[in-house]
């Protein structure tokens, strides 16, 4: 009997841009070099304590939102957010993880509760995280899991320019989400079709390659 091939592994970045734009991802892979660009506010995801310090001044800082929402963010997160204390001083960060279908960095790994957690400079949504997020979330949980042969039950997402943490739990919907994103990084041979919400498109360095139109604001109001 003719062995099936081993299945392929895929970095949590393609895995999560399967999720969000899976014609973004096929361009992405043509790319001999792709360079990621700067992230400004990452590292804010490393300086909660301070940041939640009335003395530090935040106007310098590179948040997305006026001071006075971000340290109200960021508090309502230290009060919702069980594990706050250990993602303020994580076990480790930056952690390189391989797992059985998916390889990639998680930004911090906690070990009580153990855990992996990926920060986002992007803003977040009114409830949860954006699906792409929380698939690159399992996906890191998933290596995790593999690696130290134990369960991992949850990941969080940290939108650290706008002091907001979210936590997930590796549900069935989730995980769901996760299996569906590989399935469509594995189908990948040639374009995928264009998106239909081209909300995705306006910031896209792909976009005139993918040649997408979206309706100006004109066109929306009306004019010609």
């Amino acid at each position: 009997m003719k062995r099936r091939p081993p299945p392929r592994v895929y970095a949590f970045t393609d895995i999560a841009l399967a999720a969000y734009c899976p014609r973004k991802l096929y361009y992405r892979q043509r790319e001999a070099e792709y360079e990621p660009p700067e992230r400004a506010g990452f590292e804010l995801a490393f300086q909660y304590p301070s940041l939640l310090d009335p003395e530090t001044a935040l106007d310098t800082e590179p948040i997305a939102v006026t001071p006075v929402v971000y340290r109200r963010n960021l508090g309502c997160s230290k009060a919702r957010i069980g594990a706050f204390e250990a993602l303020c001083d994580p076990t480790d960060r930056g952690v390189f993880l391989a797992g059985r279908r998916a390889w990639g960095i998680a930004h911090k790994v906690l070990k009580t509760p153990l855990a992996p957690s990926i920060v986002s400079v992007g803003e977040p949504p009114d409830t949860g995280v954006w699906e792409s997020h929380a698939v690159r979330a399992v996906a890191a949980a998933k290596a995790l899991a593999f690696e130290r042969e134990t369960s991992v039950e949850r990941a969080f997402v940290e939108y650290a320019t706008h002091g907001v943490i979210r936590e997930i739990g590796l549900t069935a919907r989730r995980v769901g989400q996760y299996r569906r994103a590989l399935r469509t990084a594995a189908s990948i041979d040639g374009p995928p079709p264009r998106t239909r919400n081209t909300d995705k498109c306006g910031s896209c360095e792909y976009r005139a390659q993918c040649g997408v139109r979206t309706r100006s604001l004109r066109s929306l109001l009306g004019g010609r």
